[in-house]
C-alpha cells in the first residue's frame, strides 16, 4: 500500500520566475549537474507555445553508494527516471504532475505539485503531495519511509539550487 508524503519549499522568487526557469533547458542541466547523482540526462524537454513544460531526467547512482536497505533488494547501479508535467502560470499559480520510477525494481511515485505565492510580495510555496509504492513484502514500508525522507531532502535540495539559480539569472 503506498505512503503518502506531503512537504513544501519556500522561494524568494515569485512563482512566475520560479516558473521561468523551469522552462530554461540550461536550469534543469545545472540543476542535474548538482544533484549528487554519479550520472544523469534531460531525456526530454519539452515547453508548449501556452507555457506548459514537460520533462524527464535521469539520475543514476552507482551501487556502492547505495545505503544497505536499498542494496539487500537492488544489488545494481539505481537509475531513477522522473517526470514533470508543469501546466503554464494562470491565476497566479502552476500545478504538475510527478511520476518517478526506479528500473528494474518494483518502486514508483506519484504526485501533485502546486506552485503558488507565499505571503503577498514574499516569494512562492512549492506544496508537494507525493505517494511511495514499493512492492516488496514485508520490508516495502520501510523503503517507502526511507524514500520519503530522501524526497524531503531533494526538496530542501533542489529550494537551494533554484534560489541560486534565481538570483544569478533571475
Amino acid at each position: 500500500m503506498p505512503r503518502s508524503f506531503d512537504m513544501a519549499a519556500e522561494y524568494e522568487g515569485s512563482v512566475e520566475q520560479v516558473h521561468r526557469a523551469f522552462r530554461d533547458e540550461r536550469y534543469w542541466l545545472a540543476r542535474l549537474a548538482d544533484s549528487g547523482a554519479d550520472d544523469y540526462s534531460l531525456d526530454s524537454m519539452v515547453v508548449d507555445d501556452d507555457g506548459g513544460i514537460d520533462v524527464i531526467t535521469t539520475q543514476t547512482l552507482r551501487a556502492d553508494r547505495l545505503p544497505g536497505l536499498v542494496t539487500q533488494f537492488h544489488r545494481d547501479d539505481l537509475s531513477f527516471v522522473r517526470e514533470e508535467m508543469w501546466s503554464p502560470v494562470r491565476d497566479g499559480r502552476a500545478e504538475a504532475t510527478v511520476k518517478g520510477s526506479i528500473d528494474d525494481a518494483p518502486a514508483s511515485l506519484s504526485g501533485i505539485a502546486v506552485l503558488t505565492p507565499a505571503n503577498p510580495g514574499r516569494g512562492s510555496r512549492l506544496a508537494f503531495n507525493v505517494a511511495v509504492e514499493v512492492r516488496v513484502p514485508l520490508v516495502g514500508g520501510k523503503i517507502e519511509n526511507f524514500i520519503g525522507s530522501q524526497l524531503v531532502d531533494l526538496l530542501i535540495a533542489e529550494q537551494r539550487f533554484t534560489t541560486g539559480w534565481l538570483t544569478g539569472n533571475g
